[in-house]
């Protein structure tokens, strides 16, 4: 029997093939690396995480939120180790020549915690540089974290997804920060926000965040008010306007003074209110004398003849008090001269224009900075200290720039010591009522001249002012430093509302002198340059110029030269 041909069979049946339900079908999550949550070894774990990583080029950083709870505070029993692995980190990296954010993901498994122990060394460094009585933060606010993630986009792809969403046509969507703020707060009530918000974080309590929104709306809200220019004060901004002149004055009854709310002094005030009435004029720009120049001249008989004061002298002896409006008015003038004269300070930083000051910013602390004087100088290679806040005076500054000062005192020193000269610091705040802000010059002299500093300003502090004086003419602040009061004698000795002059002749003190009569004092900085001029024989009219500060100074960077070996503002940088 002969087969047939292949050519021939048109067709074959085969047998069908049964497919596997999709229950028993491998997927490619069967192939995958399994690890119990219990297990103690990760090893393989992070092997895997590694090689995703150096797939994608970087380190992944999930979108989850900065901030989370933490179940440790900064500096506790556990911060030692924490720094120990931080730096073992940086020390591996610097070693193998691989990025830290590869290394750090090996020994953390997730960059979250390591921006969490950055944070933690920062605030660490902060503690053991400022002391026990700075206060800062407690557990990882995340902003590191917050950062890494803006670098990588995360947040710009949750925006594009919210600009994606198609809203309705010719409808106006409010704002719901700006919905939420309905009252429109002033400076002292802004201020009071301010203050609970800051307890809030300190304390790590639970409306914190909720404290800190309805600050920033009222802040947003004051900003873009639109209306009429008013000037809004409140007990902050003037002292004259603190409390009610309930029991100091007397209403006048008659027509005039009810039209005009004119009102006189009541003779029978009780001590609470001479109590109060003497904490709210205390300080006050022209003081006792400003209030005796104001009797006389609503005297039109006055006359300078003893019989006519003693016959006179209670009518002289009583106050003659503004009425509200006049008060008010009065607060207004101040506050906008203030205004004026912060606007034009060339020492200022002005943040609400994001302008930095006009002088040159050798360098900068948290809040202090040095720069240069203005030319010409008296002698090449001074230095001006100056606080961020526009204060009148030294007086004024707080602790923590009181201490900023004298870092920059000490590292001018050594400077001008490896340089083989010696250095005079002075300041020169006898005009109060002028509102300039407060500064320390540095001016360097040889050893010599260093010596016999302290004569020459005796001399000439004796022969500026009156003969007869309330005050004494010399204040030693040295010898009140090496009696036991130490750095504190300056801040001691002297009163912040008293007009004064001060030099130093080394760090703890010099020689301090109140300026009783400021038509007699050297209008400016005049007196000191007199003197220095003298020491160092200095042509006079280099002596009498006294320049002003502008941009681009071309001495910035031959004094950075000098000053970045002794610059202890790079300890900050650094952290």
């Amino acid at each position: 029997m002969q087969a047939p041909s292949s050519m021939d069979v048109d067709f074959v049946k085969r047998t069908q093939r049964k497919e596997k339900p999709m229950s028993m079908r491998a997927t490619q999550n069967d192939h995958q690396l399994k690890i119990h949550q219990n297990e103690l070894n990760r090893h393989l774990h992070d092997l895997e995480q590694d090689t995703n990583n150096e797939d994608d080029g970087k380190a992944e950083v999930r979108d989850e939120p900065a901030q989370r709870e933490i179940n440790y505070t900064f500096g506790d029993a556990g911060s030692q180790w924490r720094m120990t692995k931080l730096k073992a980190v940086y020390r591996q990296a610097e070693e193998s020549g691989r990025p830290v954010e590869e290394i750090a993901v090996e020994r953390y498994g997730d960059l979250r915690d390591f921006d969490d122990a950055r944070e933690e060394e920062i605030e660490v460094d902060r503690r053991k540089m400022y002391g026990r009585d700075y206060v800062g933060k407690d557990k990882p606010s995340g902003e590191f974290f917050e950062q890494r993630k803006l670098d990588q986009g995360i947040r710009r792809a949750a925006l594009d997804r919210e600009e994606n969403i198609d809203l309705p046509q010719s409808q106006v969507v409010p704002d719901p920060q700006l919905a939420a703020t309905t009252v429109e707060l002033d400076q002292t009530a802004l201020n009071k926000l301010k203050a609970q918000m800051m307890k809030a974080k300190l304390r790590g309590a639970a409306n914190a965040a909720q404290l800190e929104a309805e600050y920033n709306n009222a802040t947003a809200a004051s900003a873009n008010r639109k209306g009429p220019d008013v000037v809004v004060l409140g007990a902050m901004d003037n002292r004259m306007l603190v409390g009610g002149r309930k029991g100091e004055v007397k209403a006048v009854e008659n027509k005039r003074g009810k039209e005009r709310g004119l009102v006189v002094e009541n003779e029978d005030m009780s001590i609470a209110d001479m109590v109060r009435q003497e904490r709210r004029t205390r300080g006050q720009a022209g003081g006792e004398g400003l209030l005796m120049a104001e009797r006389i001249a609503k005297d039109a008989k006055f006359d300078t003849d003893l019989d006519y004061m003693d016959e006179n002298a209670t009518k002289l002896a009583s106050r003659a008090p503004k009425s509200d409006v006049n008060l008010r008015n009065t607060a207004i003038a101040d506050f906008q001269r203030t205004n004026r004269i912060l606007d034009a300070c060339q020492l200022c930083h002005h943040e609400d224009k994001a302008q930095p000051p006009i002088a040159p910013v050798v360098s900068l602390a948290t809040r202090v900075y040095l720069s240069l004087p203005t030319e010409p100088e008296i002698s090449d290679g001074g230095a001006v200290i100056v606080p961020l806040q526009h204060r009148a005076n030294l007086l004024e500054c707080d602790d923590d720039e009181w201490e900023e000062i004298r870092n920059f005192m000490k590292c001018l020193t050594r400077m001008y010591h490896d340089q083989g000269r010696d250095v005079i610091f002075y300041e020169n705040a006898a005009s109060p009522h002028r509102k300039l802000h407060a500064a320390m010059m540095a001016v360097p002299v040889p050893y010599e001249l260093g010596e016999t500093a302290p004569a020459f300003f005796r001399e000439a502090i004796l022969s500026s002012d009156a003969e007869w004086t309330q005050h004494r003419k010399l204040i030693d602040t040295l010898k009140a430093s090496q009696s036991g009061l130490g750095k504190m004698a300056f801040r001691r000795s002297l009163a912040k509302e008293m007009p004064y002059f001060h030099v130093w002749f080394e760090l703890d003190g010099g020689i301090g002198h109140i300026v009783e009569d400021s038509n007699r004092w050297p209008r400016g900085d005049l007196f000191a340059r007199e003197v220095l001029g003298g020491m160092l024989d200095v042509e006079i009219e280099i002596v009498k110029r006294q320049g002003r500060w502008n941009k681009g100074d071309r001495r910035v960077e031959g004094f950075r030269k000098r000053w970045r070996k002794f610059d202890w503002t790079t300890i900050l940088a650094d952290g």
